[in-house]
């Protein structure tokens, strides 16, 4: 109990100092969707945007201000979408860091500046101490193939989330199962909500498991439930719970809320 409740509490500390880095969820400041903007122009960010097949297009003048990979652009660079942390995103502005991104072969630019106001106020989050009968013993059972189910985002728009299989598990005296995506690493990633969601908690968090075994064994642990990207900032597209996965028993366990 001690060492996992210790593990817990670097586990928050590590939460805390990641959102709140100079390029963590805190500095977005825009998502821009291509499509949006079918003149080329974002606002507030220079030079011409526009999607070409399988990559986005990029065209500045050296005016501009814009680097890509260190180096002022002055001309046109095709642009893949970004897979690193942030700060290696390879578009840059001065201090902000341009990313580019593809949702369901919709591209996007999102703007992170570390100066934003929510950095700012930024004090921590709401956690509930660790608790070992919120992390339990499941069997993953597989999909024969990925699923899509669309559903709503934090932007008002709907998109299917590949969904990999369920986790059964026991907890709250009952037989529960979550509908979860599979991570490049094997470990398993839900959206879930319960009954204390949106009353002294966030609408919905993300709880991971550990990679299954050869069996499908497994821990759900609702302790490192994480709040959402969009309980940082607005411009997120966080998936809402699929159908199911909306427990009805409250799970008063990991993140909670913004401080």
């Amino acid at each position: 109990m001690t060492d996992a409740s210790d593990r817990w509490k670097q586990w928050h500390e590590r939460r805390t100092e990641t959102v709140s880095a100079p390029y963590g969820p805190l500095a977005l400041t825009g998502t821009h969707w291509l499509a949006d903007y079918p003149d080329g122009r974002i606002p507030d960010i220079p030079g011409f945007w526009a999607a070409d097949g399988d990559a986005l297009v990029l065209t500045a003048a050296a005016a501009d201000g814009l680097t890509v990979d260190g180096r002022p652009l002055d001309g046109r660079v095709r642009l893949e979408a970004d897979t690193g942390p942030v700060e290696s995103a390879r578009v840059a502005l001065g201090g902000r860091r341009l990313v580019v991104l593809v949702r369901e072969g919709a591209w996007g630019v999102r703007d992170y500046g570390p100066g934003t106001p929510a950095r700012r106020v930024f004090r921590g989050i709401a956690a509930t101490a660790y608790d070992p009968d919120r992390s339990v013993p499941g069997r993953f059972a597989p999909y024969r193939e990925s699923r899509t189910v669309r559903v709503p985002n934090a932007d008002g728009r709907s998109r299917g989330p590949a969904l990999a299989g369920e986790p059964a598990f026991e907890l709250g005296g009952g037989r529960r199962t979550l509908k979860a995506a599979r991570q490049p690493d094997g470990s398993l990633w839900a959206v879930f909500a319960d009954v204390t969601s949106g009353d002294g908690g966030f609408r919905f968090r993300f709880p991971y498991a550990e990679a299954p075994d050869a069996e499908g064994l497994t821990t759900v642990d609702f302790n490192r439930a994480q709040l959402p990207p969009c309980a940082f900032a607005d411009h997120f597209v966080c998936p809402f719970p699929p159908p199911g996965n909306t427990l009805g028993l409250a799970i008063p366990a990991g993140e909670r809320t913004l401080l």
